[in-house]
This record gives structure tokens, sequence and C-alpha cells, in this order.
């Protein structure tokens, strides 16, 4: 499309000045004085034309290669120009920095991925095609406010949230701290939001928008284009649902959840394993999560839901699990049939790479390239547990492709990042999707899904 406009626009350019340039004057032709010039004039003006239409129609098509060209490399220099902000970002308190990260994404100053995605990293899940399945993790973007230029940047999918039914605060300040030479962070939040009423409303809008885009441009998409993305834009958008801090009935909260913003989400997440909110982990017992999901399953069902049904439902456990936890969980999983899960949340333990810095006795989860091994290693148990019949997502510790690779291989069908991304900015995506495909071509593996698992077999 880029290219088609710059050649429109530079071809009439050329057109208006040439055109500008004054005619010959036809009366020459009969000049008395000179007769005999006229069979010369008109030979030299019809080589002239045909001189300047020659070099108009390689200037356009010169014009639309480089063009072409050039937005790709215009943006890949975006992109790596992002590294310049990471010093000053560094320098401003963490949630504050936090903050304005999401607010410069809401607002579009954030680089906007032009570059297709390589095909052998595209992929269908829960019957979506995702482009890549690199995705940022919930925590990020709490109450929806940056959804469309975080799938801009080029995540396979964004995960909002975790959105509570009534807005509450959260822990006190300062509650983020910054482990930058482990590549970690510590936090202990505890569920703030702006409550489901206003993420309902910002989703609703942007689920308006995102129809009456594919209304305008259905006539000029083919039937047979392969069509990524879900109901929030390019991406997929995954919604993760908490509890109230002070609410007595769990599954009502995640019901309530279910019933007030499952029409804009691509995937559900019941999240019952932040650290940060006392008793929530509880929820991760065998009898307990049982009774949980058949709520929220019959919640999701008993709604109204098109051609493409309801959203897939996950949960997301946390790593610091017994074996007969993981055996526990499994074992709910299958026999509810439940969508997948998301493996995992941040850990209450502190790894010997962390355990010197002072702050690591900070309370709260931990996440960052010390979460890395712990997470891995839950996610493979429970891809054994399930027999590889249910999505898992690896969340915890990626800062690269090789790290996603890896998560693949353990048994993950699509990954999440945090922490990286909000150390490394916007320049980690398109490296780490690059990288991504240099492993599964390096190994032989012709797309995601025939990677999955392989250490596990």
């Amino acid at each position: 499309m880029a290219a088609w406009s710059s050649r429109k626009l530079l071809k009439e350019v050329l057109l208006r000045r040439v055109c500008s340039n004054p005619p010959l004057p036809r009366f020459r032709c009969f000049s008395t004085s000179a007769p005999e010039s006229a069979p010369k004039i008109s030979h030299h003006s019809k080589k002239g034309r045909l001189l300047t239409g020659a070099t108009i129609g390689i200037v356009i098509a010169g014009g639309a290669y480089v063009s072409t060209v050039d937005e790709a490399t215009f943006c890949g220099w975006l992109f790596s120009a992002t590294k310049l902000v990471n010093p000053f970002f560094a320098l401003l308190d963490a949630e504050f920095a936090h903050t304005l990260a999401v607010s410069a994404a809401a607002r579009g100053w954030v680089p906007r991925e032009k570059r297709v995605d390589p095909p052998i990293i595209g992929l269908e899940v829960w019957g979506r095609k995702f482009s890549n399945p690199v995705g940022l993790a919930a925590g990020f973007d709490k109450n929806a406010e940056a959804v469309d230029g975080l799938l801009g940047m080029g995540f396979g999918f964004v995960e909002v949230g975790s959105v509570t039914p009534v807005p509450q605060d959260g822990n006190p300040k300062p509650r983020i701290f910054r482990l930058r030479q482990e590549g970690a962070i510590i936090n202990r939040c505890g569920f703030n939001s702006q409550g489901i009423v206003a993420v309902a409303k910002r989703l609703g809008a942007q689920h308006g928008k995102r129809k009456l885009d594919e209304t305008s441009s259905s006539s000029r998409t083919s039937n047979n284009d392969v069509k990524h993305g879900g109901k929030a834009g390019p991406g997929i958008l995954g919604v993760n649902l908490g509890k109230n801090k002070t609410s007595e009935d769990a599954a009502a909260d995640y019901v309530q959840g279910v019933h007030t913003l499952s029409q804009y989400a691509d995937y559900l997440v019941i999240n019952v394993s932040s650290p940060n909110t006392p008793g929530l982990r509880m929820l991760q017992g065998r009898k307990q999560l049982k009774d949980l999901v058949k709520k929220i399953q019959a919640a999701r069902d008993e709604m109204q839901w098109g051609d493409e049904g309801p959203p897939p439902l996950l949960v997301k456990i946390a790593p610091d699990l017994s074996k007969d936890d993981l055996e526990d969980i499994a074992a709910v999983a299958v026999a509810l049939n439940l969508d997948g899960l998301i493996i995992s949340n941040t850990t209450i333990s502190r790894p010997d790479t962390v355990s010197s810095n002072p702050l690591a006795s900070e309370a709260g989860g931990l996440s960052g390239k010390p979460l890395f091994d712990l997470s891995t290693n839950i996610l493979k148990q429970m891809y054994i547990l399930t027999r590889g019949k249910i999505p898992l997502i690896g969340c915890g510790g990626i800062s690269s492709g090789e790290d996603a690779y890896k998560k693949i291989r353990s048994g993950a069908t699509l990954v999440q990042l945090y922490t990286a991304f909000a150390y490394g900015g916007p320049a980690l995506i398109p490296q780490m999707k690059a990288e991504l495909a240099e492993c599964l071509e390096r190994d032989g593996f012709k797309s995601i899904l025939e990677a999955v698992g392989a250490d596990c077999r």
C-alpha cells in the first residue's frame, strides 16, 4: 500500500512539473524566416517526450522499490532508536517509569511494526491465528489503556489485567523494586486496578472501532486472505481476571469479570497465583480449583455466543508448587477440559543469583531472569502430566529468542514476557522473533507446533 501511494504521488509530482513547462509555440512551424526548422522541432520534441516518459517510468518504478525498502529499514531504525531512551527510564522511580511507558504506548508514542513476521513462527491456537507466539504478560497494561499501541509493536498477543470487579489501590508504595544487575524485579502491587467497568468501557470502544474497520475494509480484502488478530486489533487480546482483596466470595468476583469482559476477550485467564493477595494461592488446591473452574465455565457458557463460540478459559499458576500440587492441577485441567494453563506467575522464593542483593529481602513476587529455570522446570512437568493435551503458555524469565525457544521445547505453545520488556523496551520484540525463527530453522523444525515439547519426548 505504501509503495502504491508513493508511486502515485511521485507520478503526479513529475507530471505536474513536466506539464508546467511552456509548450513549444505551434505557430513557429509556419514562420517565413525558418520554415525548414519545423521538421527538426517536431523530431526533437518527439524524442524529448519519449525520453521524459522513459525517465518517469524508471523513477516511478525505482521510487516504488525504494519506498518499500525504506519502510522496513526505517521501521527497524525506529525500534533500535528506542534503546536510547532506556537509560532515561532507568533514572526514574520504577512505578513512575512504568506509568510513563503505558502512557506513551496509549498515545502511540512507540514504534509500530510494519514488517511481516517470519511465516515459520506463525501458528493457530484455539482456532485463533497468531502471527507469532511472543506475548506481553498481564501486569504491564493493567487497565487496558494501551492495547492498540502494544499490539502495534509486534506482540503476537497482549494480556491485560489483572482486573478486579471493584476498583482498588493495591498495596502501599513503594511496591516495585528493580534488581537491575540480575535482570529481575520484585513487586507487591496487590492487584491495583481501576475495576471492570472502566476496563469494559475501553475494550468496548476498541472492539467497536475494530468492527468498523473490518466492515470498511471487507470490500478491499479477499476472503481467502489469512487474517491474524482478534477482537482488539492486529493481535490476540487476553483478559486476566482477579479478585478484590476484601472479597469473601472469590468465585463471584471471577464470574462478574466473565460476564462483563469476556465479550471483548480472545481468551480469559483466572489468576489464582499472585503472591500479593492474601489467601489467593489457596485456590490452587484440587477441590478449590475444581469448584472455582466449574462455576466460571458455567458462567461463560450460559452467555450468548456467535459462531466463534466462547473465549478459551485458562488458569495462571505459581512456580512455588510441590509435585503433588502440580498433579492436582493437571488432573483438574484435564478432567474439566480447561483450555490452557499459564506457567508461571512470580515466585516468593529468592534464588541464589539474587540472594546477595539488598533488595532481595523486600516482600513480593520475583520476576525476570532468576525465575527462568524454576518456571521452565514447572512447565516441563506440567506438559508431561497433561500429556501435551492442553496448550501451555510459558512465562517467567524470558529475555531472548533462545529463551523463548527453550520454553517451547519444554512444552509451551505460546510464551510471554514482562520484566525483559521493562528493561529492554520495544527493540527487544523484533530481536526475539528473529532469534526464535533462527532457532527453529537451525534445528530443522518447520513450525512452532513441531517444536512444542521436543525436550519432553
